[in-house]
């Protein structure tokens, strides 16, 4: 099972942090692949079994696919499984820890497609080593949210 996690200090309470991640409706702001996502069926926070479709793009590549919440400790832990036509694609998880006065967050991402999936999902993603795309987007991502978190509100 592959996985990638990136670790960002943040100078902002871990609170504001968790604040910031689990509004999903902002992870394009965060993100340079999820250009949108959207409450499904009522949900409007983040709360366990809440539900969203994340919106992506690549080059000229999109896709869509369906979350599902399942942990969301403010301050502490934000996750959520991804799927794709009722298909397993991955596990997000968005750990907070307290840190001098600031924080310490590490997303991870842990790859939860078949081999068959893995094998095919170039074709509708343009991207051929998925870990390693996840490091550079989840590094910028961190980065990105660091300066809106240390920016305030």
């Amino acid at each position: 099972m592959k996985q990638v996690a990136v670790e960002q200090s943040v100078a902002a309470d871990p609170m504001v942090v968790y604040g910031l991640i689990s509004d999903v409706t902002r992870m394009g702001e965060w993100s340079p692949e999820t250009k949108s996502c959207r409450w499904l069926k009522g949900a409007s926070s983040a709360e366990v079994g809440a539900r969203f479709r994340g919106s992506n793009q690549h080059g000229w590549h999109r896709w869509s696919t369906t979350c599902t919440v399942t942990a969301a400790e403010p301050g502490k832990l934000f996750a959520f499984n991804v799927d794709l036509l009722n298909l397993p694609v991955a596990a997000w998880e968005y750990e907070i820890t307290p840190e001098d006065g600031g924080s310490r967050v590490t997303e991870r991402w842990t790859d939860r497609r078949a081999t068959w999936v893995e094998k095919l999902s170039p074709l509708g993603t343009g991207v051929t080593d998925r870990a390693e795309r996840n490091r550079s987007t989840m590094t910028e991502t961190l980065s990105r949210l660091r300066l809106a978190a240390e920016a305030g509100p």
